[in-house]
């Protein structure tokens, strides 16, 4: 039986490949790196903008969410309310937002809620409290970000993989020599900012890692040179 895209189901089944975090203010407008991403064949955006009115937030969504409409997933970080009001995909929500069973009562039953954990221990009590899928790291020390956890490595990424029965996005310091690895392991996503963002040619980039982590997730595979 076919499962509708717009369903939770649906979704989660899309939540695959590379995984981009646009909102940067460093790297400009987080429209315009939505749009590069998604020309390069990012299968999931995170509209992450710290800092700015819900307003305008709503508003930058609303226009991911246009662009990004049947090519690429896209997930508001935080704000379980602007994800339901743009239509966008779902929701990630971390230590300091609603907790998953509340994001869940926020975007309803056909929208995705994942959740940043840190230990297996922690994915499993996100997926218990609601959460369908968690972003797990940083894997490597993270560049795009300052994060007080320790990186976690190949290994540990791959014990959750194999031990939640949820997919994974693996985050923190990914980049084109590493995400081979990170898809070997496991991780359904591969989830990057300054790859991309920082790159001199940000779809480029996306096409190169995106390249990379099918090959690395493909049996027998790797990261390519």
């Amino acid at each position: 039986m076919r499962v509708s895209a717009h369903t939770a189901a649906g979704r989660l089944s899309r939540l695959r490949g590379l995984y981009v975090i646009v909102g940067s203010a460093v790297a400009g407008d987080p429209v315009e790196q939505a749009r590069a991403a998604v020309a390069g064949g990012a299968g999931v955006i995170q509209v992450r903008v710290k800092d700015a009115p819900a307003g305008e937030v709503l508003e930058i969504a609303r226009r991911v969410v246009n662009l990004a409409r049947g090519r690429a997933l896209v997930l508001v970080n935080d704000r379980a309310d602007l994800a339901a009001l743009s239509d966008a995909d779902g929701v990630h929500v971390g230590d300091d937002d609603l907790p998953p069973a509340d994001a869940r009562r926020v975007v309803g039953p056909d929208r995705l809620v994942g959740r940043t954990c840190r230990t297996l221990d922690e994915a499993r009590a996100a997926v218990s409290a609601g959460a369908d899928h968690v972003g797990y790291g940083p894997i490597f020390p993270p560049r795009a970000k300052a994060v007080s956890a320790a990186p976690r490595g190949l290994e540990a990424l791959g014990a959750v993989c194999r031990g939640l029965g949820a997919p994974v996005v693996a985050i923190g310091g990914i980049d084109l020599s590493t995400v081979g690895a990170v898809a070997q392991a496991g991780a359904a996503c591969a989830a990057v900012v300054s790859a991309v963002l920082d790159a001199p040619d940000p779809r480029e980039a996306a096409v190169r890692l995106g390249r990379a982590f099918e090959t690395g997730a493909a049996p027998g595979g790797g990261t390519p040179s």
